[in-house]
């Protein structure tokens, strides 16, 4: 009797050793799939802020598109619709002057022999008076540093009417310095420059994607101070919820020769 008691009291350790290993076991495999959950919902959150950044830049800054004109706002002077030929450029150097608001003057160069498509629609669409009495619509302040131009209708959704490309005398390090006039264009697009260019105001880097850089067509030459006092230190408007928005300071190109 004392034999089998002790038998069947080895039997029972055994047995509770046998499930506690086997509770242990289980216990590993549910948190080992818990943390594959929480790891696998890690990685789609990182997935969708990535992407949410790379909308963002994309649609908000240079990298926010040129599109086609709003159909339902006429600019000061209706393009033709055709790209201009480069030709009109003459591989030359075009100097001028850009007003905004009346009284606040940029020293410009425009590089025709580097940026020939860019510079020679520029002075196709200023000899239409495209530009005059448009407004500046985006001024970033974070990271970029430019102020958004060249849209008919101020909102960032106008355009001449037609898209060009590809993109020429685009930094190969991605750094555009203080006083780089430069060509927006939608994200990956090398084709879909307009007419809407930015001005940079303080050095910024902006790292190419699929398509490239920016095209740089020309420089501020003297006024950038009293463009960055007049336009750029009042900020960009509350409304608009952080450092890239509609600038407080009116930026409205008042005038603009080419020569």
């Amino acid at each position: 009797m004392a034999t089998s008691d002790k038998n069947s009291r080895e039997q029972r350790r055994r047995t509770r050793e046998y499930e506690a290993r086997v509770a242990v076991h289980e216990r590993g495999v549910r948190r080992r799939s818990r943390d594959n959950r929480t790891w696998t919902i890690a990685l789609v959150v990182v997935a969708l802020v990535v992407g949410a950044l790379q909308v963002f830049y994309f649609t908000g800054g240079p990298g926010a598109p040129a599109p086609a004109a709003d159909e339902t706002t006429s600019p000061a002077a209706t393009p033709s619709g055709e790209v201009p030929d480069p030709a009109l450029a003459e591989g030359r150097t075009w100097t001028g002057e850009m007003t905004f608001n009346g009284d606040l003057t940029l020293g410009i160069e425009l590089d025709g022999a580097a940026a020939p498509q860019a510079v020679a629609n520029m002075v196709s669409l200023n000899g239409q008076n495209y530009f005059t009495d448009t407004s500046c619509h985006r001024l970033t302040t974070e990271g970029l540093f430019v102020l958004q131009c060249g849209d008919p209708t101020g909102t960032g959704t106008g355009g001449p009417g037609y898209s060009w490309g590809p993109i020429e005398n685009a930094p190969e390090d991605g750094v555009y310095p203080a006083g780089t006039i430069a060509m927006a264009r939608q994200g990956g697009n090398a084709e879909s420059m307009g007419s809407q260019f930015f001005i940079v105001y303080e050095d910024t880097i902006l790292p190419g994607d699929a398509a490239g850089g920016y095209t740089v067509m020309g420089q501020v030459t003297d006024g950038l101070d009293e463009f960055i006092a007049g336009i750029v230190e009042p900020g960009v408007d509350p409304a608009s919820g952080g450092g890239d928005g509609a600038p407080v300071a009116p930026a409205v190109i008042t005038s603009l020769s080419l020569q």
